[in-house]
């Protein structure tokens, strides 16, 4: 049966960040994912997770400076020092949280950026912060990303992504497969998971196309819940959405998959 991670940046916000993990233990979630914890102290984040008595399986890197729009560095000539610190820094973040899998972020290339450059600076950096995650027994995910969520983001499609990942040569280096995104891009969501399954770290879902719980829309999860049970997938899929009116009450749907 499929294992489900209440994603606490999207979910719960009806209270604070460091209150969302014992609400989703409270609903049942056995694992969180999110995608920053660099606003709170890491003894802050690591005593609210061991109370709730939930796992952390993922977050992100520091992306740069959100607020202004960045959505990452790791593709951007020019940043790599700051991206190599940010390496750093989330590995102590998933040391205290025993976290074992870190996402990195692309970033979105300025107009007029060679193509071909941030290629080789997503490359190498990714080839960077591998063997450093290696190191400290972590694995590191690249995930395409829509274009309607995040205009010139990067990384878009899978077979991309796949190509990046054999490029890196890194075996702890996984794509983090979101159905939302891939369903918005490119769809064949069945025929991509079986195809590309040996290396996927990871997985997230959200109803398509208003990114609410994963029980309307366009995409048969139930369907593919079976699909990736019958592949033998072990990992954790994560819930990646916007409740539609408060998260607790929208959680209808995953009640059989939490028993």
């Amino acid at each position: 049966m499929p294992r489900f991670a209440a994603n606490l940046s999207m979910m719960y916000q009806e209270v604070g960040f460091l209150d969302r993990f014992a609400a989703a233990a409270a609903d049942g979630f056995q694992a969180v994912e999110f995608l920053f914890p660099y606003a709170h102290p890491v003894e802050a984040v690591a005593a609210a997770l061991r109370a709730s008595g939930v796992r952390n399986v993922l977050f992100n890197l520091p992306p740069g400076d959100w607020d202004r729009g960045e959505r990452g560095m790791a593709a951007l000539p020019g940043r790599e020092a700051e991206f190599a610190a940010s390496i750093d820094v989330a590995l102590t973040y998933a040391a205290a949280l025993d976290c074992p899998r870190l996402h990195v972020m692309a970033g979105i290339p300025a107009a007029g950026m060679d193509r071909k450059a941030c290629r080789a600076t997503y490359v190498a950096n990714l080839r960077l912060a591998a063997s450093r995650a290696a190191a400290a027994g972590r694995e590191v995910l690249i995930e395409p990303i829509n274009t309607r969520d995040i205009p010139g983001y990067f990384l878009n499609r899978q077979d991309d992504a796949q190509a990046i990942r054999a490029e890196v040569g890194a075996p702890n280096l996984k794509i983090q497969f979101d159905l939302y995104h891939c369903q918005i891009v490119e769809g064949d969501l069945a025929t991509k998971i079986r195809r590309d399954f040996a290396h996927i770290g990871h997985m997230q879902i959200a109803g398509v196309p208003e990114r609410h719980e994963p029980d309307r829309g366009e995409v048969n999860y139930p369907f593919l819940f079976d699909l990736v049970d019958e592949l033998g997938y072990s990992g954790w899929i994560g819930c990646e959405y916007r409740p539609r009116a408060g998260t607790s009450a929208g959680l209808g749907w995953i009640k059989p998959y939490l028993r």
